[in-house]
């Protein structure tokens, strides 16, 4: 199963990474185990510096920013091990025998798990996809082609069984992706809560099936 830190999954790619002068791995080395003890919102790039012993005027010329510091290590990671974490995901959750009903409401439990876990990252992530064009283009194609294919193995799955509506795979999908991820983003990023509520999930569970489950009609 894959950790639900994900500096610490981090922490182990890097390691193996070759990709890095030395001064950056120091920084990238430091700047991980900072926001993991304290919380990204609580390290400064100050503290970063003195750290790695390097200036902080060097991590702004090999970063800009804080934000662009945490994005270097997290877009490479995304890159090499979201088809892996992916393929755990589904495969942890998913079983012949459980109801659509079931897989959703263990979907949403576990994500929900995952990005309390993740809380301060996942906002940063969120908050510049909407600012970052070039963040967009190179991430959410690759993310969504290896997401798609997992949904849609699930989904022909339960609408052969009758679980779910006889309509087109990509609007489900569609429909699925914007419930569960405006129910995460709203939560944790527009309203910068710590977790999402039993009852909050239970909602979205409600509300998806009265839109794709079959009418006893």
């Amino acid at each position: 199963m894959v950790n639900n830190n994900l500096l610490d999954e981090m922490a182990k790619i890097l390691e193996k990474s070759n990709k890095q002068t030395v001064k950056q791995k120091k920084i990238i080395e430091v700047a991980i185990t900072s926001f993991a003890e304290k919380g990204y919102s609580n390290t400064s790039t100050s503290e970063i510096a003195k750290k790695a012993g390097v200036a902080e005027g060097t991590i702004f010329k090999h970063y800009g920013t804080k934000e662009n510091l945490l994005l270097s290590i997290m877009v490479p990671f995304l890159k090499d091990f979201f088809p892996t974490m992916a393929d755990e995901l589904f495969g942890e959750l998913f079983n012949s025998q459980c109801s659509f009903e079931e897989f959703l409401r263990a979907l949403l439990i576990n994500r929900s798990a995952f990005l309390t876990e993740n809380r301060e990252i996942f906002q940063v992530f969120i908050k510049e996809m909407f600012y970052k064009e070039e963040l967009r283009n190179e991430l959410l194609p690759n993310v969504l082609a290896i997401g798609s294919k997992h949904f849609i193995k699930v989904i022909e799955v339960f609408k052969k069984r009758g679980e779910i509506k006889d309509i087109p795979n990509e609007v489900i999908q569609k429909m699925l992706i914007t419930v569960i991820g405006g129910l995460f983003i709203s939560n944790f990023v527009l309203l910068n809560k710590h977790s999402v509520s039993e009852n909050e999930i239970e909602e979205a569970i409600f509300f998806i099936l009265n839109g794709l489950g079959q009418s006893s009609q």
